[in-house]
Protein backbone atom coordinates (compact mmCIF):
# COMPACT_ATOMS: atom_id res chain seq x y z
CA UNK A 1 0.00 0.00 0.00
CA UNK A 2 1.15 3.44 -0.23
CA UNK A 3 2.65 5.13 2.78
CA UNK A 4 3.77 1.68 4.26
CA UNK A 5 7.29 1.10 4.30
CA UNK A 6 8.07 -2.67 4.83
CA UNK A 7 10.29 -4.46 6.85
CA UNK A 8 13.99 -5.73 5.65
CA UNK A 9 13.86 -9.66 4.81
CA UNK A 10 15.90 -10.75 7.67
CA UNK A 11 17.55 -13.92 6.83
CA UNK A 12 20.01 -14.28 9.18
CA UNK A 13 17.54 -13.87 12.61
CA UNK A 14 15.07 -16.55 10.30
CA UNK A 15 18.16 -18.86 9.96
CA UNK A 16 19.27 -18.53 13.57
CA UNK A 17 15.72 -19.07 14.98
CA UNK A 18 15.54 -22.32 12.58
CA UNK A 19 18.89 -23.60 13.95
CA UNK A 20 17.77 -23.42 17.55
CA UNK A 21 14.67 -25.45 16.70
CA UNK A 22 16.86 -28.28 14.92
CA UNK A 23 18.71 -28.15 18.02
CA UNK A 24 16.44 -28.47 20.13
CA UNK A 25 14.54 -31.64 18.77
CA UNK A 26 18.00 -33.24 17.98
CA UNK A 27 18.90 -33.16 22.02
CA UNK A 28 15.33 -34.12 22.63
CA UNK A 29 15.17 -37.35 20.33
CA UNK A 30 19.04 -38.01 22.26
CA UNK A 31 17.63 -37.44 25.60
CA UNK A 32 14.33 -40.46 24.57
CA UNK A 33 16.85 -42.49 22.58
CA UNK A 34 18.98 -42.64 26.14
CA UNK A 35 15.74 -43.23 27.83
CA UNK A 36 14.67 -46.06 25.55
CA UNK A 37 18.03 -47.64 25.21
CA UNK A 38 18.62 -47.54 29.42
CA UNK A 39 15.11 -49.28 30.04
CA UNK A 40 15.99 -51.88 27.29
CA UNK A 41 18.91 -52.79 29.25
CA UNK A 42 16.77 -52.65 32.43
CA UNK A 43 14.67 -54.68 31.37
CA UNK A 44 17.00 -57.49 29.56
CA UNK A 45 19.46 -57.07 33.45
CA UNK A 46 16.13 -57.62 35.45
CA UNK A 47 16.93 -54.36 37.75
CA UNK A 48 13.75 -52.48 35.26
CA UNK A 49 11.39 -53.56 38.57
CA UNK A 50 14.23 -52.59 40.90
CA UNK A 51 13.87 -48.95 39.91
CA UNK A 52 10.33 -48.91 40.87
CA UNK A 53 9.35 -44.98 41.73
CA UNK A 54 7.35 -46.88 44.44
CA UNK A 55 10.46 -48.00 46.46
CA UNK A 56 12.47 -51.45 46.25
CA UNK A 57 10.74 -54.51 44.60
CA UNK A 58 10.33 -57.10 47.51
CA UNK A 59 11.62 -60.23 47.10
CA UNK A 60 11.64 -63.31 49.20
CA UNK A 61 15.58 -64.03 48.82
CA UNK A 62 18.52 -61.51 47.89
CA UNK A 63 20.89 -64.49 46.96
CA UNK A 64 24.57 -64.09 45.73
CA UNK A 65 26.08 -66.82 44.37
CA UNK A 66 30.05 -66.45 45.47
CA UNK A 67 32.24 -69.05 43.28
CA UNK A 68 35.98 -69.74 43.60
CA UNK A 69 38.34 -69.75 40.64
CA UNK A 70 41.77 -69.70 41.73
CA UNK A 71 44.29 -72.11 40.36
CA UNK A 72 43.84 -74.63 43.13
CA UNK A 73 40.15 -75.45 41.03
CA UNK A 74 41.08 -77.23 37.55
CA UNK A 75 39.13 -76.38 34.55
CA UNK A 76 37.61 -79.65 35.33
CA UNK A 77 36.33 -78.36 38.59
CA UNK A 78 35.31 -75.30 37.44
CA UNK A 79 33.35 -76.51 34.64
CA UNK A 80 31.22 -78.91 36.82
CA UNK A 81 30.99 -76.38 39.48
CA UNK A 82 29.30 -73.94 37.05
CA UNK A 83 27.04 -76.96 35.42
CA UNK A 84 25.74 -77.41 39.13
CA UNK A 85 24.07 -74.17 39.64
CA UNK A 86 22.71 -74.15 35.61
CA UNK A 87 21.00 -77.36 36.37
CA UNK A 88 19.90 -75.84 39.76
CA UNK A 89 18.28 -72.76 38.51
CA UNK A 90 16.36 -75.05 36.06
CA UNK A 91 15.57 -77.63 38.13
CA UNK A 92 11.25 -78.72 38.89
CA UNK A 93 12.74 -79.00 42.40
CA UNK A 94 14.26 -75.21 42.33
CA UNK A 95 10.48 -73.92 40.75
CA UNK A 96 8.70 -75.51 43.03
CA UNK A 97 10.83 -74.23 45.73
CA UNK A 98 10.56 -70.71 44.28
CA UNK A 99 6.62 -70.54 44.77
CA UNK A 100 7.04 -71.58 48.45
CA UNK A 101 7.91 -67.98 49.64
CA UNK A 102 5.67 -65.22 49.76
CA UNK A 103 6.71 -63.03 47.02
CA UNK A 104 7.34 -65.58 44.44
CA UNK A 105 10.47 -64.76 43.18
CA UNK A 106 13.86 -64.43 44.68
CA UNK A 107 16.50 -61.44 43.39
CA UNK A 108 19.85 -62.93 42.14
CA UNK A 109 23.43 -62.33 41.57
CA UNK A 110 26.45 -64.73 40.37
CA UNK A 111 30.37 -63.63 40.69
CA UNK A 112 33.92 -64.94 41.02
CA UNK A 113 36.41 -64.40 43.35
CA UNK A 114 39.81 -65.30 43.66
CA UNK A 115 42.14 -62.91 45.49
CA UNK A 116 41.37 -59.68 47.66
CA UNK A 117 39.66 -57.50 45.42
CA UNK A 118 39.59 -59.82 42.19
CA UNK A 119 36.25 -60.34 41.49
CA UNK A 120 33.92 -60.13 38.46
CA UNK A 121 30.12 -60.16 38.17
CA UNK A 122 29.12 -62.75 35.18
CA UNK A 123 25.28 -62.52 36.57
CA UNK A 124 23.97 -58.90 37.29
CA UNK A 125 21.16 -58.77 39.69
CA UNK A 126 18.29 -60.68 38.34
CA UNK A 127 15.05 -61.35 39.43
CA UNK A 128 13.70 -64.97 39.09
CA UNK A 129 9.99 -65.83 38.95
CA UNK A 130 9.10 -68.37 37.15
CA UNK A 131 10.66 -70.60 34.33
CA UNK A 132 11.70 -68.28 31.19
CA UNK A 133 13.15 -65.92 33.82
CA UNK A 134 15.40 -68.94 35.28
CA UNK A 135 16.37 -70.36 31.88
CA UNK A 136 17.55 -66.95 31.03
CA UNK A 137 19.63 -66.15 33.71
CA UNK A 138 21.12 -70.08 33.19
CA UNK A 139 22.01 -69.42 29.99
CA UNK A 140 23.63 -66.33 30.39
CA UNK A 141 26.01 -68.29 33.16
CA UNK A 142 26.82 -71.00 30.27
CA UNK A 143 27.40 -68.05 27.98
CA UNK A 144 30.06 -66.20 30.02
CA UNK A 145 33.62 -67.13 29.72
CA UNK A 146 36.14 -69.03 32.21
CA UNK A 147 39.50 -67.73 33.83
CA UNK A 148 41.46 -68.83 36.89
CA UNK A 149 43.52 -66.94 38.99
CA UNK A 150 45.92 -66.08 41.85
CA UNK A 151 45.44 -66.77 45.61
CA UNK A 152 42.29 -67.37 47.83
CA UNK A 153 40.19 -64.59 49.63
CA UNK A 154 36.97 -65.87 51.00
CA UNK A 155 37.07 -62.55 53.36
CA UNK A 156 37.25 -60.93 50.11
CA UNK A 157 34.32 -62.81 48.46
CA UNK A 158 32.08 -62.06 51.46
CA UNK A 159 32.84 -58.14 51.60
CA UNK A 160 32.25 -58.38 47.85
CA UNK A 161 29.29 -59.56 48.25
CA UNK A 162 27.87 -57.18 51.00
CA UNK A 163 29.22 -54.57 48.59
CA UNK A 164 26.60 -55.68 46.14
CA UNK A 165 23.24 -55.89 48.71
CA UNK A 166 23.83 -52.09 48.84
CA UNK A 167 21.41 -49.82 46.94
CA UNK A 168 20.57 -53.28 44.76
CA UNK A 169 16.87 -52.34 44.40
CA UNK A 170 15.55 -54.75 45.96
CA UNK A 171 13.85 -56.07 49.59
CA UNK A 172 14.31 -59.08 50.44
CA UNK A 173 12.95 -61.10 53.63
CA UNK A 174 16.10 -62.78 53.55
CA UNK A 175 19.65 -61.92 52.89
CA UNK A 176 22.06 -64.64 51.67
CA UNK A 177 25.71 -65.40 50.62
CA UNK A 178 26.54 -68.58 49.33
CA UNK A 179 30.18 -69.69 48.69
CA UNK A 180 31.69 -72.50 47.06
CA UNK A 181 35.24 -73.11 47.28
CA UNK A 182 37.96 -75.58 47.28
CA UNK A 183 40.54 -74.06 50.19
CA UNK A 184 41.42 -72.06 52.85
CA UNK A 185 41.46 -68.27 52.92
CA UNK A 186 45.40 -67.38 52.51
CA UNK A 187 44.59 -63.78 51.28
CA UNK A 188 42.78 -60.22 52.75
CA UNK A 189 41.66 -59.96 56.09
CA UNK A 190 40.83 -62.85 58.41
CA UNK A 191 37.68 -64.61 57.35
CA UNK A 192 35.93 -65.20 60.56
CA UNK A 193 36.14 -61.11 60.94
CA UNK A 194 34.62 -60.44 57.28
CA UNK A 195 32.09 -63.33 58.13
CA UNK A 196 31.33 -61.60 61.52
CA UNK A 197 30.79 -58.21 60.15
CA UNK A 198 28.36 -60.02 57.96
CA UNK A 199 26.31 -61.73 60.18
CA UNK A 200 25.96 -58.91 62.61
CA UNK A 201 23.82 -57.12 59.48
CA UNK A 202 21.50 -60.14 59.56
CA UNK A 203 23.53 -62.06 56.53
CA UNK A 204 23.14 -65.65 56.21
CA UNK A 205 26.37 -67.32 54.51
CA UNK A 206 26.40 -71.14 53.58
CA UNK A 207 28.95 -72.64 52.29
CA UNK A 208 29.69 -75.57 49.82
CA UNK A 209 33.37 -76.74 50.12
CA UNK A 210 35.01 -79.09 47.35
CA UNK A 211 37.02 -82.04 48.30
CA UNK A 212 37.36 -83.66 45.73
CA UNK A 213 41.42 -84.17 45.44
CA UNK A 214 43.50 -85.83 47.99
CA UNK A 215 44.36 -82.99 50.93
CA UNK A 216 47.87 -83.82 49.92
CA UNK A 217 47.31 -82.25 46.53
CA UNK A 218 48.31 -78.55 47.42
CA UNK A 219 50.62 -76.88 50.00
CA UNK A 220 47.27 -74.76 51.07
CA UNK A 221 44.74 -78.05 51.25
CA UNK A 222 43.67 -79.54 54.54
CA UNK A 223 41.70 -82.58 55.38
CA UNK A 224 38.86 -80.90 57.42
CA UNK A 225 38.00 -78.83 54.79
CA UNK A 226 34.33 -79.02 55.81
CA UNK A 227 34.58 -78.35 59.32
CA UNK A 228 36.89 -74.93 58.51
CA UNK A 229 33.50 -73.56 56.39
CA UNK A 230 31.37 -75.01 59.55
CA UNK A 231 33.89 -73.25 61.84
CA UNK A 232 34.77 -69.96 60.28
CA UNK A 233 32.77 -69.68 56.95
CA UNK A 234 29.35 -70.06 57.63
CA UNK A 235 26.99 -68.71 59.88
CA UNK A 236 22.98 -66.86 60.51
CA UNK A 237 20.00 -68.62 60.75
CA UNK A 238 19.62 -71.69 58.82
CA UNK A 239 22.66 -72.03 57.54
CA UNK A 240 24.61 -75.26 56.57
CA UNK A 241 27.42 -76.61 54.64
CA UNK A 242 27.20 -79.39 52.04
CA UNK A 243 30.53 -80.92 51.29
CA UNK A 244 31.14 -82.28 47.41
CA UNK A 245 33.96 -85.07 48.24
CA UNK A 246 33.22 -86.57 44.48
CA UNK A 247 32.68 -85.62 41.14
CA UNK A 248 29.83 -87.34 40.77
CA UNK A 249 28.40 -85.32 43.53
CA UNK A 250 28.74 -81.63 41.98
CA UNK A 251 25.56 -80.88 40.09
CA UNK A 252 23.24 -82.58 43.31
CA UNK A 253 24.68 -81.17 45.96
CA UNK A 254 24.54 -77.78 44.65
CA UNK A 255 20.97 -77.91 42.97
CA UNK A 256 20.36 -79.40 46.51
CA UNK A 257 21.87 -76.32 48.31
CA UNK A 258 20.49 -73.59 45.94
CA UNK A 259 16.75 -75.15 46.41
CA UNK A 260 17.06 -74.79 50.36
CA UNK A 261 18.20 -71.55 50.51
CA UNK A 262 15.74 -70.18 48.62
CA UNK A 263 13.13 -72.51 50.14
CA UNK A 264 13.61 -71.24 53.70
CA UNK A 265 15.70 -70.24 56.67
CA UNK A 266 13.83 -73.24 58.73
CA UNK A 267 16.00 -76.85 58.74
CA UNK A 268 12.77 -78.81 58.72
CA UNK A 269 11.65 -77.07 55.75
CA UNK A 270 15.11 -77.00 54.16
CA UNK A 271 15.41 -80.66 54.07
CA UNK A 272 12.17 -81.63 52.70
CA UNK A 273 13.93 -80.70 49.58
CA UNK A 274 17.03 -82.67 50.43
CA UNK A 275 17.64 -86.14 49.25
CA UNK A 276 19.13 -88.70 51.48
CA UNK A 277 22.11 -89.46 49.89
CA UNK A 278 23.62 -85.33 50.59
CA UNK A 279 24.90 -84.80 53.44
CA UNK A 280 24.22 -81.57 54.90
CA UNK A 281 26.17 -80.18 57.88
CA UNK A 282 25.31 -77.53 60.55
CA UNK A 283 27.39 -76.05 63.05
CA UNK A 284 26.42 -77.37 67.02
CA UNK A 285 24.48 -74.01 68.63
CA UNK A 286 26.74 -75.43 71.38
CA UNK A 287 29.79 -75.26 69.76
CA UNK A 288 32.12 -72.27 71.35
CA UNK A 289 35.50 -72.83 69.79
CA UNK A 290 36.20 -73.12 65.91
CA UNK A 291 38.19 -76.70 65.44
CA UNK A 292 40.01 -75.71 62.54
CA UNK A 293 42.36 -72.25 63.26
CA UNK A 294 40.93 -69.71 61.01
CA UNK A 295 43.82 -68.39 60.28
CA UNK A 296 45.10 -71.71 58.77
CA UNK A 297 45.59 -70.63 55.06
CA UNK A 298 47.39 -67.31 56.17
CA UNK A 299 49.37 -69.97 58.37
CA UNK A 300 50.15 -72.18 55.20
CA UNK A 301 50.74 -69.64 53.15
CA UNK A 302 53.39 -68.03 54.85
CA UNK A 303 55.15 -71.59 55.45
CA UNK A 304 55.30 -72.36 52.20
CA UNK A 305 56.26 -68.72 50.29
CA UNK A 306 57.65 -66.69 53.71
CA UNK A 307 55.28 -64.10 53.60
Amino acid sequence: MPGTQRRPFNLTGRWKRVSQRIARAGRLAATAAIATTSAIFLSISGLAGANAKDGPVKVDVELILAVDISFSMDPEEQRLQRAGYIEALKSPDFLRALKTGINGKIAITYFQWASNFDTDVLLPWTIIDGAASAEAAANKLAAAPYRRARRTSISGAIEKAMSLFEKNGFSGARRVIDISGDGTNNDGGPVNAARDVALRQGVVINGLPLMVRPSTWGYSDITNLDEYYEDCVIGGPGSFVIPIRDRSQFIRATRTKLVMEIASPLPSIQDQFRPDDVPVLRLPASLKRPRVSCLIGEQLWRERWGN
